[in-house]
């Protein structure tokens, strides 16, 4: 074992690392630009929704009210006319990157803790480089990676949009083994 305190710079060096690549990776490439294409007839789709006042939040299109609702006849032939959606609704206004990128390096230091967790409790102090980039690499990559598949299972959230960030997560994980393997305690 490892004590945890001594892994806090690789931890804030890993954060560090993933958030200026992620910043490279979404702003400087056109790897996430088709993520999100734009809905057609754009206007329209606005003005039917801004006359809703929906209220920021998640919302599911048609939603059931139960179980046996879903089951209904009534609630089938919503599903095959359409249109079947989750929506997302922001807050209307504009956009500050602000609070995301906080709670996106939030997150970053989140991942770095539970991979030096990880690590500490399974890898002494001097543990050879390999060893430690190997252990951090995977637990970074479940952190940064695994769960945006359950959006692509359960929400048919595109294949492709999951895929992108995977790789994401992949690079993220990499650079935060090499962070925690080069400032491991010796």
């Amino acid at each position: 074992m490892t004590s945890f305190l001594s892994l806090w710079l690789p931890i804030l060096l890993s954060a560090v690392l993933v958030f200026v690549a992620s910043s490279i990776i979404h702003m400087l490439l056109s790897w996430h630009k088709s993520d999100y294409p734009k809905i057609p007839d754009e206007e329209r789709v606005r003005e039917g929704l801004r006359a809703l006042a929906i209220p920021p939040g998640d919302y599911m299109i048609p939603r059931p009210s139960s179980m046996e609702e879903m089951k209904s006849p009534a609630f089938q032939e919503k599903m095959k006319q359409g249109p079947v959606a989750i929506l997302t609704v922001m807050p209307n206004g504009p956009g500050s990157m602000g609070k995301p990128l906080a709670l996106w390096f939030v997150y970053c230091v989140v991942v770095g803790f539970f991979a030096a967790y990880v690590v500490s409790r399974a890898l002494p102090r001097g543990a050879p480089y390999l060893q430690v980039f190997q252990l951090v690499a995977v637990t970074a990559f479940i952190g940064y990676s695994l769960a945006l598949w359950q959006m692509s299972i359960w929400y048919r959230r595109s294949w492709s949009t999951t895929l992108k960030s995977t790789v994401d997560g992949a690079v993220y994980a990499l650079l935060s083994a090499g962070a925690f393997a080069w400032l491991w305690p010796r």
